[in-house]
């Protein structure tokens, strides 16, 4: 029976971890080399809920039961295969190998990035990269921010700021007051996660203002004007406004140079929820989408939804780099010496995290591997295959779209003829695709309509993917 002190050497033995790993590096690149159509041509093995959970009880107990490269095998047969080509359904993209191994090291090395002394490289490595994302916006050197894990977080983040701005009091220390919290205005297309944001602040649903869109899902000058006076309406007086750049359910640009007159205007803070979208900001041909921007006072940007990222690396940024210090602030004497707004490289002056993983190391190293010029051609590769694909859906001719596509973003319903109830079939369709496995696309509802809504985010997906989607479709209706 080997002692604790023989199982800790056996746990950190140099030549057994270089066995291991060359075992599990072999089985994922083999996997890799398996995300083919031709070879493997289901995205997915889906089992409900209950069956999943029955098949990992009892795999683990007080004594050693399975190696790790004899488990993955089967957590990959049993997992999404995002390599996919088909998998065209949530925003949460094909992650580069590069990235993932980068994503190990950081792991292995577990830096946390909160505090400069506890991860001095990563906290070097993020603080150019938010200058780089800070600078594709339009803005200066007096620009500044940080990552944090996800974009809940990043928007609530710009929002707490947001708020601090607009206080005639340190609401962190003192509190709200007694005369209670403002109001947001949102599109009525934004990510629910700005709606929480907002109940998370303590300000109540209520405080959440919707502004009606147009056809196309934009926010109009008209819908923003209408939200404001519905605000007072409700006793509240705004003080900011979200963009979409772009929106979750159908990939739409608000017009930020709208929205943006409109807050400088009113004196609100004008924050841009490009959670998806901002990539756009790479691409000579789709920036045009993001203009605007740069009368900004904040943005979140997802890495890990068009830069080919392993999920989550969300950049929150702030055209004003001293607000990012406003958000969270708050002595640690344990961990700071001087004021917060001295200490760019402690971090944990501005994140919601006190534990922060070393995300920035798998952005950082990728673009010096391949170049921001390799994720540009990525985003305009993906922006017009979704255009192509809508000028496909169109043709067939027993198709419809929601709205031309702005983004990598393409929402489109089947018609079947003799069929009265158009959003049954949609639903219909959606799980016998499920089911199936061979693609896997989600749904969304737009004024009361169901849509089957694909996202093309994967580098590897082409136009006959998408036609034997099309094909797969009129098969199961």
């Amino acid at each position: 029976m080997p002692t604790y002190d023989d199982q800790i050497k056996a746990a950190f033995d140099p030549e057994a971890f270089r066995a291991a790993g060359k075992r599990v590096v072999d089985i994922l690149a083999d996997h890799l080399a398996a995300s083919d159509p031709a070879v493997r041509p289901r995205v997915l093995a889906y089992e409900d809920p209950e069956t999943m959970l029955a098949a990992w009880a009892n795999r683990f107990g007080p004594a050693p039961s399975t190696p790790f490269p004899e488990l993955l095998p089967e957590i990959l047969a049993r997992s999404n295969d995002l390599l996919h080509p088909r998998y065209v359904g949530h925003q949460c993209t094909t992650a580069l190998p590069l990235a993932a191994l980068a994503g190990f090291a950081g792991q292995f090395l577990n830096n946390g990035s909160a505090v400069y002394e506890m991860g001095p490289v990563n906290t070097a490595m993020e603080r150019h990269l938010v200058r780089w994302m800070a600078g594709l916006a339009g803005w200066g050197t007096g620009a500044d921010g940080v990552l944090t894990n996800g974009g809940s977080i990043g928007n609530l983040t710009a929002l707490l700021a947001a708020r601090q701005a607009a206080a005639d009091r340190d609401v962190w220390r003192e509190g709200l007051g007694p005369e209670g919290g403002g109001a947001v205005l949102v599109s009525e297309q934004s990510h629910y996660s700005v709606r929480r944001a907002v109940a998370i602040m303590g300000l109540g649903e209520d405080a959440a203002v919707p502004v009606a869109v147009d056809d196309r899902f934009h926010m109009t000058a008209d819908g923003l004007e209408l939200a404001w006076a519905e605000a007072g309406r409700r006793g509240r007086r705004p003080f900011a406004v979200v963009a979409n750049g772009c929106s979750t359910a159908t990939g739409s640009y608000d017009d930020l140079e709208v929205v943006g007159e409109f807050a400088a205007r009113r004196g609100l803070w004008f924050h841009v929820d490009g959670a998806h979208g901002a990539g756009a900001l790479l691409s000579a041909k789709y920036r045009c989408l993001l203009r605007g921007l740069e009368r900004a006072d904040s943005f979140i940007w997802d890495a890990h939804k068009n830069l080919l990222m392993p999920a989550l690396i969300t950049a929150v940024l702030f055209r004003d780099g001293r607000r990012s210090y406003e958000a969270f602030s708050q002595k640690a004497s344990y961990l700071f010496e001087r004021e917060s707004r001295e200490e760019w490289f402690n971090f944990a002056h501005r994140t919601l995290e006190c534990t922060k993983t070393m995300m920035g190391l798998r952005l950082f190293a990728s673009l010096a591997a391949y170049g921001t010029d390799f994720f540009a051609g990525y985003v305009t590769a993906m922006w017009d295959l979704a255009r192509d694909f809508a000028a496909r859906l169109r043709r067939a001719g027993d198709f419809e779209i929601a709205v031309e596509p702005e983004s990598n973003i393409v929402c489109f319903r089947y018609l079947k003829p003799g069929q009265e109830d158009g959003n049954t079939l949609q639903r219909r369709i959606r799980r016998a695709l499920l089911e199936r496995g061979t693609f896997y696309v989600v749904q969304t509802e737009l004024g009361g309509r169901l849509w089957l809504r694909c996202t093309l985010i994967n580098p590897r997906t082409t136009a006959a993917d998408l036609e034997a989607l099309l094909d797969e479709i009129r098969s199961l209706a």
